[in-house]
């Protein structure tokens, strides 16, 4: 069947033969056993190729599997930069949510993908979103980051773009608390600097 051809294409990132498939027919939004799209597909896999001859010929780059993953939060997640700036590029819906009420630009901060936050940003995705745990991409960030270098870095960029400093988590503890409670100085530092009690 050429739709199970294109999903294996997709994972191999055999882009000639996605685009091979697409001219025979092959539906572009057909989905495999855990309801994910080619483009999902090609996604997980980071096969950029093959994800661009997908978006080019229209693939929907917020169309969600079963664990409510689509292209463009994937590629988020995972810092997958390129997928990710194609499928803003094409469509991304900024507000779609994951599993965990998060956007795209939660985990990818949590995950340390500087890039991708600098991309989530620039396009306009809402820094002060909270999640179903109560989190913001800033809380994220520190809760589940290092502490290290690219956190850090996280933390500056998503002051810097407006991050409320003092939006604290469901159990009423600050971003600066949690800080201070890993012992991530610079981290405090930056928040000090940025009004944070």
């Amino acid at each position: 069947m050429l739709e199970t051809q294109l999903i294996s294409a997709a994972e191999a990132g055999d882009t000639d033969k996605v685009k091979s498939l697409l001219q025979q027919g092959a539906s572009i939004e057909t989905r495999d056993a855990s309801g994910a799209t080619a483009l999902l597909v090609a996604t997980h896999e980071n096969r950029v190729d093959a994800a661009r001859a997908l978006i080019e010929a229209g693939a929907d780059v917020n169309a969600k599997d079963k664990i409510q993953d689509s292209p463009y939060l994937y590629a988020g997640a995972r810092g997958h930069l390129e997928i990710m700036k194609l499928t803003l590029a094409h469509g991304a819906d900024l507000k779609s949510t994951n599993r965990y009420g998060g956007t795209a630009l939660i985990p990818a901060a949590e995950r340390g993908h500087v890039e991708t936050v600098k991309a989530l940003i620039e396009a306009g995705v809402d820094i002060n979103h909270v999640n179903r745990l109560g989190w913001t991409t800033l809380l994220e960030a520190i809760i589940l980051g290092t502490g290290g270098e690219k956190h850090t870095e996280i933390v500056r960029l998503l002051i810097k773009a407006g991050a409320d400093v003092n939006l604290a988590d469901g159990e009423g503890v600050s971003p600066l608390s949690h800080a201070r409670q890993r012992g991530y100085g610079s981290i405090e530092t930056l928040l000090v600097d940025a009004g944070a009690r």
